[in-house]
């Protein structure tokens, strides 16, 4: 009893959440599921939807959800809706987001680049939230767009990914999370309303893990698992770039008997994070992780199950961007009739995966030699914001090759040629060019120092803060 009350308490302190229960969740994979639930969701508001997306696309999928949030703000539900401002870029023209605001929806985009936050743009909003009315949320690994839906009839898989429906007092947790997001973003003054949370209605206790930059909450959770687990982790994730410290943490579980397994994707939108995954293969491997990948177009799912109990689903990857850098959110589930159906869906994951071996000279190669690919992925869309997860990863690459901090292996090879080149380039346009190497650091230096001296200005101008958080927080 000591135990398990000692875990409980470190599983708070952790995430920083506490446990909500009698809460009712439904577990829903890929689109077919998940697009449909929130669809019938939005359709049956009667007071107000919040709909935070770090993309959404404008092809067919994303103008279906467009077409219904304008039908229900015509009826007069109060619709907000929060995108990242990097992620719209290329994926969603301005006219799109002025058609929605036309049509009587609050629109913003998250952390525009400003001028006393030189640096802040690069936090993302990375979240994947829908709530109604304070009723019913959703939380999931999915954005909006065609590519999670794909076209079977052209040969075009759709893309794996998991999401959960939540009823009970836990959706005024996810809606407050919503309205410091919204809050923090630029655009218009409309404040999105607080309610009350509902009464329980059923059985699941989790805890709502709403992740911001530097906090580290999800890092300090998913270690904590990788501690606690004693039969079974099953880990699935998009852009794993594990970092030798979480490598770490999987590998003493693994030699200490736990069932510790990996899927990733075999093909993926952006090569560089694919290399970075595949990088960390070797330690894996040898310390007695067993690795899969996905044989499918993409994997995109980012899920945990531990011991058939506990789960976790929602946006956040296995990566320093998403542990550290963005806003994330996830719910960790303790339940375990939960738990043991999302372990059933990673078993059955598993049944179109190839696992990844070592052989002899510890050369990594799939167990069963190449397994066939449905679709080559579609790459580009979404690229900036990945590219930010695969510099972080590339970074603590290098770095651990020049210090010698942990080793490499031939699978890293490529990740530090790339860097390398890249450095040399960089060093060749410093020497031949040194004007374009100047003028944009001088740009970056100048636009940082006019940051600190505005918020310098408005610190000194009075106490502002406080009665800010007290507006999103609110009763």
């Amino acid at each position: 009893m000591r135990e398990s009350l000692l875990a409980a308490q470190a599983f708070s302190r952790a995430a920083g959440a506490p446990l909500i229960e009698g809460n009712r969740v439904r577990v829903l994979k890929d689109a077919d599921e998940n697009y449909p639930a929130w669809q019938a969701a939005i359709a049956s508001a009667r007071s107000h939807v919040f709909f935070e997306t770090c993309i959404l696309h404008n092809d067919r999928e994303g103008n279906r959800f467009a077409e219904l949030l304008l039908d229900q703000a015509a009826r007069g539900v109060v619709i907000y809706l929060l995108y990242d401002w990097l992620g719209g870029i290329g994926n969603t023209p301005a006219r799109f987001w002025r058609r929605l605001r036309a049509g009587g929806v609050h629109v913003r985009a998250f952390n525009r680049p400003q001028l006393t936050s030189a640096l802040g743009w690069l936090s993302r909003d990375h979240r994947k939230v829908v709530t109604v009315d304070g009723r019913v949320g959703f939380v999931s690994g999915l954005c909006v767009g065609d590519m999670w839906v794909g076209d079977r009839a052209r040969g075009r898989e759709p893309w794996r990914d998991t999401g959960v429906e939540i009823s009970g007092p836990a959706v005024a947790h996810i809606e407050r999370a919503f309205r410091a997001a919204w809050s923090s973003s630029s655009g218009g003054r409309a404040v999105p309303p607080g309610v009350p949370p509902v009464g329980p209605c059923g059985d699941v206790s989790l805890r709502v893990v709403a992740a911001e930059p530097q906090q580290g909450a999800l890092y300090r959770l998913d270690k904590l698992v990788a501690a606690l687990a004693r039969e079974r982790l099953y880990l699935t994730d998009a852009y794993f770039v594990g970092g030798t410290s979480y490598i770490q943490a999987l590998i003493a579980a693994a030699q200490d008997g736990v069932d510790v397994r990996l899927l990733v994707p075999g093909a993926s939108d952006l090569p560089l994070v694919r290399s970075l995954s595949r990088a960390g293969y070797r330690p894996l491997l040898e310390g007695g992780v067993r690795v899969f990948e996905w044989n499918g177009t993409m994997l995109h799912a980012k899920t945990a199950v531990a011991d058939g109990h506990w789960a976790r689903v929602g946006s956040t990857n296995l990566n320093p961007a998403s542990w550290i850098g963005n806003y994330e959110l996830d719910v960790a589930i303790e339940h375990d009739g939960v738990a043991a159906e999302l372990e059933q869906l990673f078993i059955e994951d598993l049944q179109h995966s190839t696992e990844i071996v070592l052989h002899r000279r510890h050369r990594i190669r799939l167990a069963q030699g190449p397994q066939p690919r449905s679709e080559k992925v579609r790459r580009g869309r979404g690229r900036t914001r990945r590219l930010l997860v695969g510099m972080a990863g590339a970074v603590d690459t290098a770095g651990a090759a020049a210090r010698r901090r942990r080793p490499v292996g031939p699978a890293e090879a490529k990740v530090l040629a790339a860097t390398g080149i890249t450095f040399v380039l960089l060093a060749l346009v410093g020497v031949l060019y040194p004007r374009a190497v100047a003028y944009p650091l001088a740009a970056v230096g100048a636009w940082v120092a006019v940051s600190l001296l505005v918020r310098a200005a408005q610190l000194r101008s009075g106490p502002q803060e406080a009665s800010d958080v007290r507006r999103v927080l609110g009763p």
